[in-house]
């Protein structure tokens, strides 16, 4: 693990997956990322690459070729290279290699570089082809857990997220086969931006926002004040996630660019909803940002 720190905040970025795994509020004592207790979910705030979510039954296709693909990708599964560090930044990078062609055939580098600037964070992605005549197809998305509720004797029920609009589209995840059932989108309705988090809020997996609607979203403790504020003004889609179970103590505020296959899509890589596309040579910058109030 890697720290930095600063007067409010201190940060702590693991090597493996170079997931961010720590954010301590000085002013509160308080830690207010999940610390990935595995009665629910064992992870902090893994990096989704080079696929979000899931490819229908199991499987890419690519000029022809299946590959398998977990969900979410590998790089949260691998260990990165430390690249620099700073009395501000941590900079890991990760680089294709035999075992990940065979799985993943492309050249990449993968840069996670996360910037501590006051009370925010800066979590900064740049995805490279090293390639010489080949292009590169990916997904790259977040998947921060927070911790909600952040005091003892307070229940996750009684937190609210707050949306910068008051009514917003969103998708379901179909679960026997985890395809994304976009053909019936449903609309969140909110009051003056609130949405309370019911019980019942994560019955069916993660609520799925496309086509750029969540540029900046809030935790908010039960009187209606931020305490967590992401800012991803850019992504195409957004995922709001928890385990079902009341009991789980936080909520995932998950920025992406790309995730899981439409229902019933059978075509190549490249048709795949929201694919990136890098030509050779070429490199791609992206930034989402978390403030801690």
């Amino acid at each position: 693990m890697e720290y930095i720190e600063n007067d409010l905040l201190k940060i702590g970025v693991a090597t493996h997956g170079a997931e961010l795994s720590s954010i301590f509020d000085k002013r509160r004592n308080r830690e207010m990322l999940w610390q990935a207790d595995p009665a629910f979910w064992n992870r902090h705030a893994p990096v989704l690459f080079p696929i979000v979510g899931n490819v229908n039954k199991g499987i890419f296709k690519y000029r022809g070729k299946e590959y398998p693909m977990s969900s979410h990708g590998f790089a949260r599964d691998m260990d990165f290279e430390l690249l620099a560090k700073t009395d501000n930044s941590i900079i890991f990078v990760l680089k294709s290699d035999e075992e990940t062609k065979k799985k993943y055939p492309f050249d990449f580098e993968l840069i996670i570089t996360h910037v501590l600037d006051g009370d925010t964070i800066k979590v900064q992605w740049e995805v490279k082809n090293p390639s010489e005549n080949e292009p590169l197809y990916y997904s790259i998305g977040g998947h921060p857990a927070f911790n909600c509720p952040i005091y003892d004797n307070e229940k996750r029920t009684d937190y609210k997220v707050k949306f910068s609009r008051n009514s917003l589209k969103y998708s379901l995840i179909i679960q026997e086969t985890r395809e994304v059932d976009f053909e019936n989108p449903k609309t969140l309705e909110l009051n003056d931006g609130y949405l309370d988090i019911d019980a019942h809020l994560f019955d069916k997996d993660a609520l799925i926002f496309d086509d750029y609607q969540v540029d900046e979203i809030s935790l908010c403790t039960p009187d209606g004040k931020p305490y967590i504020t992401m800012n991803c003004k850019g992504f195409p889609s957004f995922g709001l996630w928890s385990k079902e179970k009341v009991e789980a103590r936080y909520v995932c505020l998950e920025p992406w660019i790309g995730r899981c296959d439409n229902k019933g899509f059978d075509g190549e890589l490249p048709e795949k909803y929201c694919e990136q596309h890098l030509e050779p040579k070429k490199s791609r910058k992206t930034e989402y940002t978390i403030k801690i109030s």
